[in-house]
């Protein structure tokens, strides 16, 4: 449970112990030359040297617990930061950087900011989580159409954005908006990314570098996935356009309604508390929604075992203001 009152949300000391006790929890390890012997490690005290300093007597240079972390250099108390780390990973829909200025009472540039270094943080990858799925298991695959795109697409034939039929609103429906491709291990981890353009080949680039092709595919009748369904161990489809959305084949049940499912409380959060989001920080935002839902109450995971996880993948990241904006397609 969530209790306001703890210290290391007010004392910056406790909040550094606390970081501490996460990151090195057999002693302080030199983020420099990876030295973590203690008797060559020496925590420099004095009047002249702030809190929570140590030394490396081997590379002899001088280090703190945020060194090598997405808190690195940041002037803001780290009472602040772990508070904000904690807001984020247990509000299941997200936190606005405009809530995160007025509980934390920095400014709003401040908190946005934060907010994407925390983000940072969240990421996940098959070189630091592996692939999804595995022999047995299943995994459901989709894509979704979420805002105004603002990176012209890219067609493969010339004479396609001509033929588009617009919405009965006379909107080109999903033409102009950005194109996310989601994939869930049903019972385990999600993975979501944003791509230019939604084809043969760009869903099979996601597909095989994130699911283990011995996985049971379930999609939908989108041609899409025809091809690529061919290198998985079996590939079966719903037919969304008759109204079919699950059927039972022996003990197997054949449905996509797990992904369904994460891109309803990912638009949900996009919608109702980030409400605009630039297609260059989009990935962020994706990145942000999976590690929550890979660390859900389902699994057992509780809010402060979530907050507690972000703070032990905080290092080995940096996000500096001068990468903030580059767009990140898969």
């Amino acid at each position: 449970m969530f209790d306001l009152t703890n210290e290391i949300y007010h004392d910056a000391d406790k909040a550094r112990e606390h970081l501490e006790a996460i990151q090195w929890p057999d002693g302080a390890i030199c983020p420099h030359c990876g030295n973590c012997d203690q008797i060559r490690i020496t925590k420099l005290e004095g009047a002249s040297t702030r809190p929570g300093v140590y030394k490396c007597n081997e590379c002899r240079k001088p280090f703190s617990v945020t060194v090598g972390t997405v808190f690195e250099r940041s002037k803001i108390g780290l009472h602040k930061w772990v508070l904000a780390t904690h807001l984020m990973a247990s509000s299941k829909k997200g936190m606005s950087s405009h809530q995160l200025h007025r509980m934390l009472g920095v400014t709003y540039k401040t908190a946005w900011f934060m907010a994407h270094r925390i983000r940072e943080a969240m990421k996940e990858d098959v070189a630091s989580s592996g692939p999804l799925g595995g022999e047995g298991k299943t995994v459901e695959a989709d894509e979704t159409y979420i805002g105004k795109r603002e990176t012209p697409r890219v067609y493969a034939r010339p004479r396609a954005r001509k033929n588009f039929k617009p919405t009965k609103s006379g909107k080109a429906g999903g033409a102009d908006k950005r194109i996310v491709v989601g994939l869930v291990e049903r019972g385990g981890k999600s993975r979501m990314f944003l791509v230019q353009n939604a084809t043969k080949d760009s869903l099979r680039e996601v597909l095989v570098r994130n699911a283990d092709r011995k996985s049971n595919l379930y999609t939908d009748e989108s041609r899409l996935y025809t091809s690529v369904g061919e290198e998985y161990a079996t590939h079966r489809t719903v037919k969304h356009s008759r109204k079919e959305y699950a059927r039972k084949e022996g003990d197997a049940v054949i449905h996509s309604n797990t992904i369904e499912g994460v891109f309803s409380i990912f638009k949900r959060g996009m919608i109702g508390i980030y409400q605009h989001c630039g297609e260059a920080h989009l990935h962020r935002y994706l990145a942000e929604f999976d590690f929550r839902y890979n660390r859900r109450t389902a699994l057992k995971v509780s809010d402060r075992e979530r907050a507690d996880m972000l703070l032990e993948s905080i290092r080995g990241k940096r996000l500096t203001y001068r990468r903030i904006g580059e767009a990140n397609y898969a």
